[in-house]
């Protein structure tokens, strides 16, 4: 049995690693694929190349194709519903009447409801009309709340909140039209709660362990002659129902019979369409339903998209009889051909925001049978903006499957610790377990990071500058001219003298590959078509600027090409933004520019950790402004999210931009860090000679071999005392042990 058969995976996937030479599950695949498989929400954060993904698809896989299989042999929640479907004779409650979040077990009789903000209802397979007294008892199993009772199919699931229904609840309330008056007494576990519906007098009427309140409603002359069906809402409660097929825990009152006893052709009339308007969102049983996948995976980048993709096929190397069907939905592809793919059959869909939401919305993607909901890089979507999305999604989404499985949650982040993501999981996740692998952040010691601050106040180089350079155009309205001295001039100044800096920098330290980080994508375009420039144009080809671009924006088989280009060095540079990067593990970095700083704290670690890697050490330089620098901010209030946007007004005008202070994040940044960040002279006079006596940035020597040569330095006098004494020693035991001419010379 190997390591992640141990774990509970099945032997096919256990063999898929074992190609992959996976023979190990790392750290946070030990740690959340347990949990994942037990059917809990989890949170996690790890580094790249933690084997992150592995975590989430594998066990992710394996509960699909299991259910994929059920189906297949009829043992689903689909196969189930015989005991509560509309054509059975039994007293059940309707797995096609109720919540979303409403979960039945496969006899019709004990429901359960886990959510503790909201209410989610039930109401029964069947009702009454027309004459006669009838009867049901109900068993609370635990310390919930709950409401019990009866309703027309013209009523919402939350029981005794409209006109069409009544209910009486745990605090001892009685509850009809929103209204909530003293009746009876409280009760809770264990007690068995009876209710009495009096056709012939028009009553509705509730017992508690045998004890009768006594009426507590008149039907109203509107709802005479309705079909009436028993009814339940639930808030993080559970309890079971009994029709009276089983023997009662307190005989009804007199006169009344259970449910189970009338027969069939008298006046009992069975739900004929389980699609009226009171359904609506109402879980299906579970079958075969072309477009509606068991898994969504999100990914705030095409590229952790396709990475991801590539993962499950890999995985799901071994697994067939069901086959799994995966599909990537992705942004710059024919949705044609995707719309296809969807009609043919699909269980698991890895996609960015935008193609997803534009898939579910045309109804080509249902979110009926979604089982998992899993949030990849999930700090990076939020700050995409993609909350509203993810919200709406999940809300679509059941709480509860037909065959009882509760939607999972698994949310991957940077940092556990961001407060947009800490409040999404407290609003969308069910008590989730965290998985934090990363830790407290902090800076790699084969990094060495250092500030130059851009002061357009001391250098006025900038003058000079501004035939030469693009800028973001976020001043286009203001009066920027050199020696106007206002804040917009200072702030195009900045702009101007960052392009001049990068490209000092790379001189100074004469960096051979290099990441450069930039805010936005207009920024990477324009840093891109500033190192051409100076490189000596689009055509050189002795251009020691060359560089290419990774970001949203750019078509998806440009990326692609882009980002090999820089992997095999055929250019020297990759600029990017924060989200483009995502995913991104590239060996041996020496160099990363920031040519902005990051707002958030854990992005610059984020950022930096991406040098210093393998045999190189790395070298990490921030450009960072001394003055506050406009920039372009699009929120949610931005139609366009940002293209084709030319609002250079500020937020609180209505617009679309804000005032960047990279030293207050300079310093948000330190006090996280718990460190002062060394600052260098923008002549770029960076300590280059050994860097803790180990290795020079670039150089591709063998970190282990200075480290080793260090280390014989080191103990070479220990080494020699050593050999010296272990010498004497073997002399003094062949002198008195052996001949003397057996002495060592």
């Amino acid at each position: 049995m190997t390591a992640f058969e141990e774990m509970g995976m099945m032997g096919e996937l256990a063999r898929a690693t074992e190609d992959m030479d996976w023979t190990l599950p790392t750290d946070v695949q030990a740690e959340a694929i347990p949990l994942i498989l037990g059917g809990g929400d989890v949170l996690m954060a790890a580094e790249t190349g933690s084997g992150k993904t592995g975590a989430f698809c594998l066990p992710v896989l394996q509960s699909v194709w299991e259910t994929l299989k059920e189906i297949r042999e009829g043992r689903s929640g689909g196969g189930n519903t015989s005991s509560s479907s509309s054509s059975s004779s039994k007293w059940a409650l309707s797995v096609y009447d109720r919540g979303s979040a409403f979960a039945i077990s496969p006899d019709g009789l004990r429901c359960q409801s886990r959510e503790f903000k909201d209410w989610h209802g039930c109401r029964g397979t069947k009702g009454v009309v027309g004459k006669g007294a009838y009867y049901f008892e109900t068993i609370v199993q635990d310390e919930g709340l709950c409401r019990v009772g009866w309703s027309t199919h013209q009523a919402s699931h939350e029981l005794g909140t409209d006109r069409y229904s009544f209910g009486f609840g745990g605090t001892g309330k009685k509850s009809h039209c929103k209204q909530f008056d003293d009746y009876g007494e409280p009760f809770g576990k264990s007690d068995v709660i009876g209710c009495c519906l009096d056709l012939d007098r028009s009553e509705v009427r509730f017992t508690k362990n045998g004890k009768d309140f006594g009426v507590a409603f008149q039907i109203p002359a509107s709802l005479r002659g309705e079909i009436i069906y028993p009814a339940v809402v639930l808030k993080n409660a559970e309890i079971l129902f009994n029709f009276g097929d089983q023997a009662w825990k307190h005989e009804p009152p007199k006169g009344f019979i259970g449910l189970a006893q009338v027969q069939e052709d008298q006046l009992v009339q069975v739900k004929s369409n389980p699609n009226h308007g009171a359904n609506k969102g109402a879980q299906q049983p579970l079958k075969n339903v072309s477009n509606a996948p068991q898994a969504i995976i999100m990914e705030p980048s095409r590229e952790l998209a396709e990475q991801t993709f590539t993962q499950i096929q890999k995985f799901k190397k071994y697994l067939d009889a069901p086959p799994i069907r995966e599909l990537l939905v992705i942004g710059g592809v024919a949705v044609r051909d995707q719309i296809e793919a969807l009609s043919r059959g699909v269980d698991i869909v890895v996609g960015t925001p935008g193609r997803l939401e534009e898939l579910i919305g045309s109804g080509h993607i249902s979110l009926a049978h979604t089982r998992f909901f899993i949030l990849d890089e999930a700090d990076g979507l939020l700050k995409a903006g993609y909350t509203q999305l993810i919200h709406k999604m999940h809300g679509q989404i059941p709480k509860v499957t037909a065959d009882m499985k509760r939607l999972q949650m698994i949310v991957c982040s940077a940092t556990l610790h961001d407060f947009e993501v800490k409040k999404l999981a407290e609003k969308l996740m069910y008590f989730p377990t965290w998985v934090d692998l990363k830790g407290e952040d902090a800076v790699p010691e084969t990094v060495h990071h250092v500030v130059v601050p851009v002061d357009p106040r001391k250098d006025l180089s900038w003058h000079s500058l501004r035939q030469h350079v693009t800028t973001d155009g976020v001043h286009a309205k203001d009066n920027v001219r050199p020696g106007s001295n206002t804040a917009e001039t200072f702030s195009e100044a900045v702009k101007l003298l960052k392009g001049e800096y990068c490209v000092r920098a790379i001189d100074k330290m004469k960096m051979d590959q290099a990441l450069i980080f930039c805010r936005t994508k207009i920024d990477c375009d324009n840093l891109e078509e500033y190192l051409v420039t100076r490189g000596g144009g689009p055509r050189s080809v002795s251009n020691p600027y060359t560089c290419v671009c990774l970001h949203g924006d750019r078509k998806p088989a440009e990326r692609k090409e882009n980002l090999e280009r820089f992997k095999k060095k055929d250019v020297k540079f990759l600029i990017c933004t924060d989200v483009a990067a995502r995913g991104l593990d590239i060996s041996g970095l020496p160099f990363m520019i920031n040519i902005t700083l990051p707002d958030e704290k854990s992005n610059y670690v984020h950022r930096i950790g991406r040098v210093g890697r393998a045999e190189r050490m790395g070298l990490a330089i921030s450009l960072v402004a001394t003055v506050p620098e406009k920039v372009w901010y699009h929120g949610q209030w931005c139609s366009s999210r940002g293209k084709n946007c030319w609002n250079t007004n500020l937020t609180d005008r209505k617009g679309c931009c804000v005032w960047y202070n990279e030293q207050q994040y300079l310093a948000d940044i330190e006090e996280h860090l718990i460190v002062t960040i060394p600052q260098v002279e923008p002549d770029m006079n960076i300590p280059c000679d050994e860097f803790d006596g180990k290795v020079v940035y670039g150089q591709k020597r063998s970190l282990q071999d200075a480290c080793g040569k260090y280390h014989l330095t080191e103990t070479a006098s220990s080494l020699q005392q050593l050999t010296r004494l272990e010498k004497e020693t073997q002399n003094f035991y062949l002198t008195r042990q052996l001949a003397p001419n057996l002495a060592i010379k």
